[in-house]
């Protein structure tokens, strides 16, 4: 019994650790709640913008700006992307971040499987500042390559349902579905 404690001690000790969560409130042709669960211990940095973002209300009414169906779909575009702000721009969506300067890679080993989230960035490892993306499906091609902040554990159907582009490199025509509201959990 001694040897199986320490066994399962072990396996918890080498299980990716969650740090806080992400609610993320979705509306348009998807409605509901995604949960995310964040990995700390993999992008401490990444993690800690995210939240920071999150707590500051920087995240409510951000489109989804790039979905393609059978791949991912992303977000996060505090700059251009909000809709409620003077800025927000569907066309320029995607080209914008946030005020809180860029982030050095946190590659990991982690896989991009479904409902993984992974931090969107430019041809530079070291550009992502305040956009994400969510699995639809498993993408091997993208393990290395993108850091690896969090998964869905609750309402990847609502993540499913998000409107799908229907333009160049997946651009969402017409109303995009939005974060409504992001808040961190504990």
């Amino acid at each position: 019994m001694f040897k199986a404690s320490l066994t399962v001690l072990a396996l918890l000790a080498s299980a990716p650790a969650f740090a806080a969560g992400l609610d993320i409130t979705v509306e348009g042709e998807a409605n509901g709640v995604i949960h995310i669960d964040l990995l700390e211990d993999l992008a401490p940095n990444h993690v800690a913008q995210i939240t920071q973002l999150a707590s500051e209300g920087a995240y409510d009414n951000v489109v989804f700006h790039r979905v393609i169906d059978r791949f991912m779909a992303q977000t996060g575009d505090v700059q251009f992307g909000k809709t409620d702000a003077e800025a927000f721009d569907m066309s320029r969506a995607g080209i914008g971040g946030s005020e809180l300067p860029d982030l050095k890679a946190e590659f990991t080993g982690e896989s991009f499987e479904t409902g993984v989230v992974g931090m969107a960035r430019s041809a530079s490892p070291d550009s992502a500042n305040s956009q994400f993306f969510i699995m639809f499906a498993p993408a091997p091609h993208l393990n290395g390559q993108y850091t690896v902040v969090g998964r869905v554990t609750e309402g990847m159907d609502v993540v499913n349902a998000i409107k799908k582009g229907l333009g160049g490199n997946g651009a969402v025509i017409g109303a995009p579905d939005k974060m409504a509201s992001v808040t961190v959990t504990d």
